[in-house]
């Protein structure tokens, strides 16, 4: 399972020109999935993701959670976390994980996020266009 968690003050993901889900203040996190995940991984992972601190507290140093600080979560799924490009140009997707099972993986991943904060989705599947307006710039890769 691998996660790229973005520090964000607006953000919003579109289908087909419809906005679907958006926050104006917290984490993007995209993630991707590979064989072999679990829910112990997912647990793993939204432990850190909630507990990273990347939040400005009063001195404007990088030291509280999303869960001190405030702000939601817009998590989408991206395969292409995946990709390879060893063997030339284009990307293989050959680690991620197809379709079903992902996409099981992803709801459950939601599901324990919700636990702890509110989140908004993307489409599993679809072509989105996501809008990330990333603070710092402060990217954080988290994999299990």
């Amino acid at each position: 399972m691998r996660v790229l968690v973005q520090r964000s003050n607006k953000a919003s993901v579109e289908v087909s020109n419809k906005t679907i889900g958006k926050i104006d203040s917290g984490l993007v996190v995209l993630v991707g999935f590979t064989e072999g995940d679990t829910i112990d991984n997912i647990k793993y992972i939204v432990n850190k993701i909630i507990n990273l601190r990347i939040f400005p507290d009063e001195n404007d140093v990088m030291n509280k959670s999303i869960l001190d600080y405030g702000g939601d979560i817009l998590s989408i799924s991206q395969f292409t976390l995946y990709a390879e490009t060893k063997k030339g140009n284009r990307p293989s997707y050959i680690k991620a994980l197809r379709g079903e099972e992902s996409s099981k993986l992803y709801d459950l991943f939601n599901e324990e996020l919700r636990k702890y904060i509110h989140v908004e989705t993307g489409e599993f599947g679809a072509d989105m266009i996501v809008n990330i307006t990333n603070v710092g710039p402060t990217t954080i890769s988290i994999e299990k």
